[in-house]
């Protein structure tokens, strides 16, 4: 959530988007574009500094950067020139600098600075913003890496944390920029999500049918939560003080007890978990599937991709769509 009344998510199709939950007005974000040949493939992540004043995510283009001003989404810088794929990850280290991740196995430093600047005419009318185009401070390939999907920053250890899909997590020496070394997750293929708590004390990793909480200072395995859903795969996490929220492939939010070591048990029967159900959402199918009459009675539910706690820690942010590459379709949701 960009603000207490602001949610801000980025699409498939490359759309910028703000909601206001208060308005429930829709705005969508005009997309900074670079000197590049269009590729645009969706945008995986938006990142917020932590001074809060900045957004880093997807640009108009899926390898490039965008960088706004917040809370009016000015757009301050783009990003451009590292990478030839789309962007997986965007990890901010300070107010300054940021790492890019991507689908091409490399990362990339980047520092921004604030500095917007506006053109206008005589009669005081405004001509253009002048946007920032930013190179990248330097470019390392993640050797063994096959796609870094996710990266994390831990500010005690000064190590960066990237996750490929191949199973490895991979930890870098943020001073120097250099992968000190890289990790086989055992039967942890096709990884797509990671997450820290809040002191930096622990990690969460996502795996097919189960979460795996990593020790930081050797990434030894301390934990392993089963799903309790064979085949669903875990697709989003976050930490909440000692709560990990875990979204599901199935359309199912539940929520860890780290301290209990357990599933949240509901207040009104105690055998049981406590377990969002998310709604249908938007789904298309492609034309081929139309005309297969049994798509319509098959069941459907929308993976949840990403979620989002709010400042106070009451409100959940929930958004998705189709794990099948034959639909198209979406899905997003407000808990309270």
């Amino acid at each position: 959530m960009a603000d207490s009344k602001q949610i801000v998510f980025g699409t498939k199709c490359n759309k910028l988007m703000v909601y206001n939950v208060k308005s429930h007005k829709l705005d969508q974000i005009p997309s900074i574009k670079g000197h590049a040949a269009d590729q645009q493939s969706g945008i995986y992540s938006l990142k917020i500094n932590p001074s809060r004043t900045l957004l880093a995510t997807g640009a108009y283009n899926s390898n490039e950067i965008a960088v706004y001003r917040l809370p009016l989404f000015d757009p301050i810088a783009l990003a451009e020139g590292a990478h030839k794929k789309n962007v997986f990850d965007i990890e901010w280290l300070d107010d300054e600098f940021f790492v890019s991740g991507s689908r091409d196995s490399k990362l990339a430093l980047w520092r921004v600075q604030d500095i917007y600047q506006e053109k206008y005419d005589s009669d005081g009318d405004l001509i253009q913003s002048i946007t920032q185009f930013l190179n990248p401070v330097v470019i390392k390939t993640c050797k063994i890496a096959k796609h870094d999907r996710t990266i994390t920053f831990n500010k005690n250890l000064k190590e960066l944390v990237t996750m490929s899909r191949n199973g490895y997590v991979h930890v870098w020496d943020v001073e120097r920029f250099k992968q000190r070394v890289s990790i086989n997750m055992p039967h942890c293929q096709d990884n797509i999500c990671m997450a820290k708590n809040n002191d930096c004390s622990l990690y969460a990793v996502g795996c097919p049918s189960y979460t795996l909480l990593l020790d930081p200072k050797n990434l030894h395995t301390m934990t392993k939560i089963t799903a309790g859903y064979s085949g669903c795969g875990i697709r989003s996490l976050s930490f909440q003080d000692n709560i990990i929220t875990i979204g599901l492939g199935i359309g199912v939010i539940m929520f860890y007890d780290i301290r209990a070591g357990k599933y949240l048990e509901s207040s009104i029967n105690s055998t049981k978990s406590v377990v969002l159900n998310a709604s249908r959402g938007y789904v298309c199918p492609d034309e081929d599937l139309m005309e297969d009459q049994g798509f319509q009675q098959a069941k459907y539910t929308p993976a949840i991709y990403t979620h989002c706690y709010d400042y106070s820690g009451t409100r959940l942010f929930s958004a998705g769509g189709p794990l099948s590459n034959d639909l198209c379709g979406n899905y997003a949701g407000l808990w309270q």
